[in-house]
């Protein structure tokens, strides 16, 4: 099984950076892809970015040119850098791993980690 918990949110000028991780425990290995979504307030959560384990990138158009996915293989901790922050993008952010093996698969999802991003 995996387990994730993700962490680094907070409050937020715009125009600053943020950095989320995603540490994850369990069968590391069996994690293919390591998925972040957004839930603005009011709003449904909303697939934001992926990693793939070959190093695939995908990005919603509203977050391209400003986030970027990164992994560290020995912490076991997937990154989400936040640049140029929007007040658009306040929310609650989550990390999720799909994993599978030859018996199961599963997509573990974390608790969240809130930001918030004032004008």
């Amino acid at each position: 099984q995996v387990q994730v918990v993700e962490s680094g949110g907070g409050l937020v000028q715009a125009g600053g950076s943020q950095r989320l991780s995603c540490a994850a425990s369990g069968s590391i290995a069996s994690i293919n892809v390591m998925e972040w979504y957004h839930q603005a307030p009011g709003k449904e959560r909303g697939l934001l970015a992926t990693l793939s384990r070959g190093g695939s990138t995908y990005y919603a158009d509203s977050v391209k040119g400003r986030f970027a996915l990164s992994r560290d293989n020995a912490k076991s901790t997937w990154y989400l850098q936040m640049n140029n922050l929007k007040p658009e993008d306040t929310g609650v952010y989550y990390c999720a791993a799909d994993a599978f093996t030859p018996d199961w698969a599963l997509r573990a999802w974390g608790q969240g980690t809130q930001v918030t991003v004032s004008s």
